[in-house]
């Protein structure tokens, strides 16, 4: 009986902020954030790729349909952006393995430094995949 009472209290006392424009996610939690997003891209991107890459290779008349499809402005867009969002992918995953197995630290310090790097080494190749895509 007891118990119940303090989970009752408990609850009472919880802050409740629901205005989620006022939180500041630090940028190690960005970073986390947008690994897993780019996961999720990445992962349907496997799909539509592999459907692009059948269509290609089932016959001429499947390859022109390809090309006239990735030649379009909105497909080259798509392209590009999942690249990019590969590209950071690998990045950070490299630097979770990296902070893993104990090449890195895990303070808060090195974790915004590699979180930093991460963000800037995935817009050079964010521009290098927008070179190779047009």
């Amino acid at each position: 009986m007891w118990a119940l009472f303090m989970i009752k209290n408990a609850k009472k006392q919880r802050p409740v902020n629901l205005d989620l424009s006022t939180i500041r996610f630090p940028v190690t939690a960005i970073a986390s954030i947008l690994h897993r997003v780019s996961g999720v891209i990445t992962f349907v991107a496997v799909g539509i790729l592999l459907w692009l890459l059948g269509q290609s290779l089932s016959s001429p008349e499947g390859f022109l349909v390809a090309h006239a499809i990735m030649s379009g402005l909105l497909a080259k867009f798509i392209l590009w952006g999942i690249l990019t969002a590969l590209a950071y992918h690998v990045v950070v995953g490299i630097r979770h393995m990296l902070m893993d197995t104990g090449l890195l630290d895990e303070t808060l310090i090195a974790g915004k430094r590699s979180a930093m790097i991460s963000f800037v080494l995935t817009f050079v190749l964010s521009l290098l995949a927008g070179v190779l895509v047009w």
